[in-house]
């Protein structure tokens, strides 16, 4: 591994999984999701067009899975033009390392986030009191040291434009953590959230495993700032997305998207909040 780049000490694999994993699922031409676990990542690109970016980078140990997921999708000797992070925990970074170097691929996140992706500031820790949920309970086991990606690592371009995508933008939606951001195609009304949203109880063991579809907050247990994570699923509601990618859960479209998110809207405090807030 290169020397100027490193995971945190805490960081391992962790045997929890859903039924979904190693799933690819195409969203539509240009919008792909693989389930690593119990997070997605996110390819963009239409394969008959060649260019694509890879939209974070799964749990601990699980490059292979990606890497052979695009070479499926974009064939081999293709490499992503860049990789873009919604946020840096630990399982969305989980194999940036081995996907930079197999790939030689630079990495662009929010500057808010880069003290976390350049060793410099550890994350809050996991808090298992925000939620009843075994998932919840298990978190203080969840890595939460940052991760040193040196020089390969970039602040997104300030105007809201995303290197290599042009026709997405990137809109800051923090709360889960101060430089998380989602990424938008405004004609097709296709939206990457990362965490501001998911569409599964996160927290739970049991939903997490069966991948039951229900739009909830961000996970609970990671979310350190509730009151701009409420602003956050308030402003990618007003944009009124038509489908969704989102870090955890399946993908959502159309009216289950329209009526999840105005549902999660309105009734933020007592679907999203910790038992504890």
């Amino acid at each position: 591994m290169n020397r100027e780049m490193s995971y945190g000490n805490d960081y391992h694999f962790l045997p929890v999984t859903s039924v979904r994993s190693g799933e690819g699922v195409e969203v539509s031409p240009d919008l792909f999701q693989l389930t690593v676990q119990i997070v997605n990542v996110a390819f963009i690109g239409n394969p008959e067009h060649g260019d694509w970016v890879l939209v974070d980078a799964g749990m601990p140990n699980r490059a292979n899975d990606i890497i052979e997921a695009a070479e499926e999708r974009f064939g081999s000797g293709n490499p992503p033009q860049a990789i873009v992070l919604t946020h840096g925990h630990f399982d969305h970074v989980g194999s940036i390392i081995e996907c930079i170097e197999h790939w030689n691929v630079d990495v662009w996140a929010h500057k808010a986030e880069l003290p976390y992706l350049t060793g410099k500031q550890a994350y809050m820790p996991p808090d298992p009191t925000a939620d009843s949920g075994l998932v919840a309970k298990m978190s203080p086991w969840f890595p939460n040291e940052p991760i040193q990606l040196g020089s390969r690592v970039h602040a997104l371009p300030s105007d809201g434009t995303v290197p290599h995508l042009p026709q997405w933008q990137w809109l800051l939606t923090a709360g889960h953590s101060p430089g998380h951001i989602s990424l938008f195609q405004e004609s097709a009304r296709a939206l990457v959230a990362g965490d501001a949203f998911v569409t599964v109880k996160q927290e739970s063991i049991y939903n997490v495993i069966l991948q039951e579809l229900e739009i909830n907050g961000p996970p609970k247990y990671f979310t350190p700032d509730w009151h701009a994570a409420k602003a956050s699923v308030g402003k990618l509601a007003k944009l009124n997305p038509a489908l969704a990618i989102t870090g955890h859960g399946k993908p959502v479209e159309g009216d289950t998207l329209t009526a999840g998110l105005r549902h999660l809207c309105e009734h933020f405090d007592s679907i999203a909040m910790p038992l504890n807030h």
